[in-house]
């Protein structure tokens, strides 16, 4: 593992910051002595990845590493109504991250929008990664969707649309928007409004709601990604794993088979019980998949 600065440990693992290519990352790190397993994040920083599983795959002898996209966590962030980056770009920083902390390539695995970065970076730079794994995720950009792939629940987008944003700068409003959400969703609520508080506590600087208004931005206005990459998923020759909720209603099921059946050799492993998020009774469960690639 190359030196980084800024560490402090959790009783999780090493938290600490890193620059690639010119963009700093707030990173963290799970055992050391392997290869990378880069664990991409979806819309909550890096902690939509459970300690759980990170946890679990250190145990297996795995160096894990999650990380902050840009205009999250402790990551660069930029003004929320002027993002200058693309979905492309964020595959780009994935590859560099993924440099800067090895030279052997590593295992990328990627959850929610954060697996559709995933899919792009580990075709646009096939050389920095040995194996992929996809959670939660689509084959498509942000926007109309191919016929084949089922589409977001309707109704289940309209409850989660209809509320209110919070104060942002309102740490008990963004854990309350949280948890109702993930009610919503058919994930933990619970879980969801502790994931929040520390996603809260851990934003830098002095104005949180600037910081996770970027977070939206991130999410919702830098994700067009051309020219389209699904056509392009049978050229991954890694091994890949798809794990997908059988009670996702954002990205129902169908899109975790169509990703199966495109890249090949992955293999499936449905969650019967989980929705969009990876619950913790079954991290266990997806570690030990994720570590047969």
């Amino acid at each position: 593992m190359h030196p980084t600065d800024h560490s402090s440990r959790t009783s999780a693992g090493v938290l600490t910051t890193l620059e690639a290519d010119g963009v700093t990352f707030g990173v963290q790190h799970f055992g050391d002595t392997a290869a990378p397993l880069v664990l991409l994040a979806g819309g909550t920083t890096m902690l939509s990845w459970p300690d759980e599983l990170c946890e679990a795959l250190a145990r297996g002898g795995r160096h894990v590493v999650r990380y902050d996209l840009r205009d999250s966590g402790a990551s660069t962030t930029v003004a929320p109504d002027a993002p200058t980056y693309t979905l492309r770009d964020l595959a780009a920083d994935a590859a560099a991250l993924a440099r800067r902390l090895d030279d052997r390539p590593a295992h990328l695995a990627g959850i929610g929008v954060g697996g559709m970065v995933a899919q792009v970076a580990t075709l646009d730079h096939p050389d920095a990664f040995s194996a992929l794994t996809l959670a939660g995720t689509r084959p498509v950009a942000p926007g109309p969707v191919d016929d084949d792939l089922p589409d977001h629940d309707a109704a289940t987008m309209d409850r989660r649309f209809s509320v209110p944003l919070p104060d942002w700068s309102d740490r008990a409003a963004v854990a309350e928007f949280a948890a109702a959400g993930a009610e919503t969703l058919g994930n933990d609520p619970a879980a969801a409004r502790a994931t929040a508080e520390r996603v809260f506590d851990r934003t830098p600087g002095t104005e949180p709601a600037v910081h996770m208004a970027n977070q939206l931005g991130m999410v919702f206005a830098t994700l067009d990604c051309t020219p389209r990459w699904r056509e392009r998923l049978p050229e991954l020759a890694i091994p890949a794993l798809v794990v997908h909720g059988r009670r996702d209603p954002f990205f129902p099921v169908g899109n975790g088979e169509a990703l199966a059946r495109e890249i090949p050799g992955a293999r499936l492993l449905v969650l019967e019980d989980a929705a969009t998020a990876i619950p913790g009774t079954a991290c266990d469960e997806v570690a030990a998949a994720m570590l047969t690639l």
